[in-house]
């Protein structure tokens, strides 16, 4: 058997894990039932990775970087602030419907870090990544709208997040994929009224 290169087994691992989570939730995410579902030994986990934390924490960036990509806005031609902010939520959303699990393991990665001190730092991380991809999505929303922000893209970035976990949880629920497309609708309205033409 050929040996796996370090980062090809990070990746196979991480990818693991999710689906582990995903399935099953962080109780049974165990190392052995991950290296189980990647189909390594024990030892290549060890090999990888110095703790379970460490690739939960490496799963966190793994899975808000795919976001990333889903989210960033791209030119609405003659879009105003508001379109440009919708499309980028319906492509976020599209995201979410193609792989729903994705996301359920993230709220249960959430969970699980908020459920004790020594954790909590991942969830603070995650939610930090989550406002820096949202503020950044903005601010290029802004630029190609030709908008300026009259409060900090910082604050209107905890807003869109907001409106995103709403979106996100609700559309777990009940699959309604109409109603989270009215829901992405009235975020960007409620978004873009805290910026100015120029």
């Amino acid at each position: 058997m050929s040996r796996i290169p370090a980062l090809e087994r990070r990746r196979a691992l991480v990818d693991a894990a999710l689906r582990v989570v995903s399935r099953h939730g962080i109780a049974q995410a165990t190392t052995r039932a991950i290296v189980a579902e990647a189909g390594m030994s024990l030892a290549s986990f060890h090999y990888a990775f110095a703790s379970r934390d460490e690739l939960i924490d490496e799963l966190i960036t793994t899975v808000v970087g795919r976001e990333q990509q889903a989210v960033l806005p791209e030119l609405v031609p003659d879009g105003d602030l508001a379109e440009v902010i919708e499309a980028g939520l319906l492509r976020y959303f599209e995201h979410l419907r193609s792989d729903p699990e994705h996301e359920q393991a993230m709220l249960e990665l959430t969970q699980y870090a908020l459920r004790s001190p020594e954790r909590h730092p991942l969830a603070v991380q995650q939610y930090a990544r989550y406002a820096e991809l949202a503020e950044r999505s903005l601010e290029r929303a802004a630029g190609l709208a030709g908008a300026d922000w009259r409060v900090p893209a910082a604050q209107v970035a905890r807003v869109l997040v907001a409106f995103t976990d709403g979106l996100t949880l609700t559309w777990l629920v009940d699959r309604d994929d109409d109603a989270a497309r009215l829901v992405a609708h009235a975020a960007a309205d409620a978004v873009s009224r805290l910026a100015d033409v120029r």
